[in-house]
């Protein structure tokens, strides 16, 4: 392999680190919070979309059809007290990765509110492109009427890498919930909002597996002594290739 080529990987390596911005617990359901990429085409104004839409075996909910399915893979049911909850459009949508304004359709759950999306397979990835984050917003994650784990705005909010000025600075982020082995796999996802304030949600991923959720495994990125020796024989090479170039010019006078 050539050094040019070592230099590239070095530079994409240390990229892919940085874009793991925070690891949740290790035990059970952990999570992991990224500005999340533009959708499948490129768009940039319909919100944040998963690293993970293209994988093998994932299903992806944008709500841009106005509704939350009912039938289907994922099955979403409202429990609606307050009688706001819904699919809508507004300047809540959650921002996209460079905090973008989402014009598109979005998850919308209100005070004492919750929705529950039944999944027709097991799953060991979820992701949710997830802000304005607000108080009271929690995730439950359940096999069949177990609960796994829940999260809370408390766990999430502090590492949201987006504060998008149409939400007056609020956190967004592009939130991975994902098995750490065949004991975490959960079948039944409950988005709640405890208190007053919302929770918007947008593009939905769904990953079916019956074990550990593999696309976060650290083997796939170099560590990070390997990744500095190879940012140093990279530099190497450049300041080389200077070097004779400079020497060529003093040669020609």
């Amino acid at each position: 392999m050539s050094l040019t080529k070592i230099a590239c990987i070095a530079a994409l390596s240390l990229s892919a680190i940085s874009s793991f911005i925070y690891a949740g617990s290790a035990q059970a359901i952990s999570f992991k919070v990224t500005t999340g990429i533009a959708g499948p085409n490129g768009e940039t104004d319909q919100g944040a979309f998963s690293e993970f839409t293209q994988l093998a075996g994932t299903t992806t909910v944008n709500f841009n059809n106005g509704q939350a399915p009912t039938t289907g893979f994922a099955k979403y049911s409202f429990e609606n007290n307050s009688g706001s909850s819904s699919v809508r459009s507004d300047v809540w949508a959650p921002a996209g990765a460079n905090g973008e304004v989402n014009n598109g359709k979005y998850l919308a759950v209100f005070n004492g509110d919750q929705v529950t999306m039944k999944l027709a397979s097991s799953l060991n990835y979820f992701g949710i492109d997830w802000g304005a984050i607000s108080s009271g917003n929690v995730f439950s994650f359940y096999n069949g009427d177990t609960l796994i784990k829940s999260f809370t705005t408390e766990n999430v909010n502090p590492v949201a890498p987006i504060h998008a000025s149409q939400h007056g600075g609020e956190g967004n982020g592009y939130l991975h919930f994902y098995s750490d082995s065949s004991n975490d796999i959960f079948n039944k996802i409950v988005i709640t909002q405890a208190g007053g304030g919302g929770f918007e949600s947008d593009n939905h991923s769904f990953h079916i597996g019956t074990d550990k959720f593999t696309g976060f495994d650290p083997k796939s990125v170099p560590e990070p002594s390997i990744t500095l020796g190879m940012l140093a024989v990279g530099g190497m090479f450049l300041r080389k290739r200077k070097n004779e170039k400079l020497q060529s010019v003093r040669q020609s006078h």
